[in-house]
């Protein structure tokens, strides 16, 4: 069984993205952090096989705050994956600061609001 915490600004959103990982994957448990604060321990307890994080131009979901939450997380868990999700319709500047992220090998992958359930879905499983 692989793990997934799932880190949003949005409790919805968090549960939709559950729900859909949960449909698409087979042997995948999907945990909820239900807040930014309590993901490194989360991460700690669950052992992920990924870490899912939203970024926003919001605290405490902006880039960098995200980014030092992947940082604690891989000090115990150097083998958990990391991806950003961001919404590249709202905030482009910020997609283009997570693009980057990935390209400077900060983060392990990266995913537009925009994409589609089923590539979320296969994404995940293929990091």
């Amino acid at each position: 069984m692989r793990n997934i915490v799932v880190d949003m600004q949005s409790g919805l959103y968090a549960k939709a993205i559950q729900r859909i990982l949960m449909q698409e994957l087979d042997d995948y448990q999907v945990i909820i952090s239900e807040a930014p604060d309590k993901t490194v321990q989360r991460c700690k307890m669950f052992r992920p096989y990924a870490l899912l994080m939203e970024a926003t131009c919001y605290t405490p979901w902006m880039l960098e705050e995200r980014l030092a939450i992947r940082d604690e997380v891989k000090k115990n868990h150097p083998d958990c994956k990391i991806v950003v999700l961001v919404d590249d319709n709202a905030d482009k500047e910020l997609a283009n600061k997570v693009k980057k992220a990935k390209i400077n090998g900060r983060i392990d992958a990266f995913l537009f609001g925009s994409a589609t359930d089923s590539y979320l879905a296969a994404m995940m499983d293929s990091l």
